[in-house]
């Protein structure tokens, strides 16, 4: 089973990391491609493109002033570290074992606008970069066809390498989902959906989704889940499983 989720707009890149262990992104030449159109752009027109406000705007373009390709330990540190909103919290790889990571390593793929697919232990240097937003490059108007098919052929490398059946455990947002091109997926597509019971009614709240989806990450890492029946098992922070609203290709979990 290979896992998939979003990247988070909050990154940490204050403290060191904890792991001397690293992998290099496999698309560093796209990403620096990437890079050299957002080095163009004013802070006015990065505030714009991003719909962030002008602060943010002006510490991206330095952000991208200082971004380069020469990764190393000393400028940029493991996506799965660096990342630092609600999944990742959820996912709290941080207190993995070496084991854990090594299992980590090889069942889960990190979706990013700048970067394409990242493995955990891909470096990473600060940047903002939505998969969704409408970045002119030579291949089209906005970063999805920039990635166009590669994502995809990606993915379906990673699957082939974990256990069969292939299973691609979707707990990424819908606009990075659309990255994949699923008529060309070679594998079969499990979604999660998450909800909370409160007052007699079931709701859903972004927040506690994305925690529920790092995690949901956490659980099969863990328990080296690698089939749906096991998945029904997920119990972490209040959830269960709800047969009543699921199906065979969705999960729903309630707490």
């Amino acid at each position: 089973m290979l896992i998939i989720i979003s990247p988070a707009k909050i990154l940490n890149f204050k403290t060191k990391s904890i792991l001397s262990d690293f992998t290099m992104p496999e698309f560093l030449n796209d990403a620096a491609k990437l890079v050299k159109i957002m080095r163009q752009k004013t802070p006015l027109e990065l505030s714009e493109l991003l719909e962030i406000n002008t602060k943010l705007a002006q510490q991206n373009v330095e952000r991208y002033f200082n971004w380069h390709k020469s990764f190393s330990p000393d400028n940029a540190k493991q996506a799965v570290l660096a990342y630092d909103g609600e999944v990742f919290r959820g996912l709290d790889a941080k207190s993995f074992s070496e084991a854990e990571f090594d299992y980590l390593q090889n069942h889960l793929r990190i979706l990013s606008g700048l970067y394409g697919v990242l493995r955990p232990l891909d470096l990473i240097q600060p940047y903002r970069l939505e998969v969704s937003t409408k970045l002119q490059t030579e291949k089209g108007n906005d970063i999805y066809s920039f990635w166009g098919d590669r994502i995809t052929n990606t993915l379906n490398k990673a699957i082939l390498e974990v256990e069969n059946p292939p299973l691609l455990l979707n707990l990424t947002s819908g606009e990075y989902f659309k990255s994949i091109n699923i008529k060309k997926l070679k594998a079969k597509v499990i979604d999660v959906e998450f909800y909370q019971y409160k007052n007699g009614e079931i709701s859903s709240a972004v927040i506690y989704i994305k925690r529920a989806r790092g995690l949901m990450t956490r659980y099969v890492i863990q328990n080296k889940i690698d089939n749906v029946e096991n998945l029904k098992g997920f119990d972490y922070e209040g959830y269960w499983f709800s047969p009543q609203q699921s199906t065979e290709n969705k999960l729903v979990f309630i707490k």
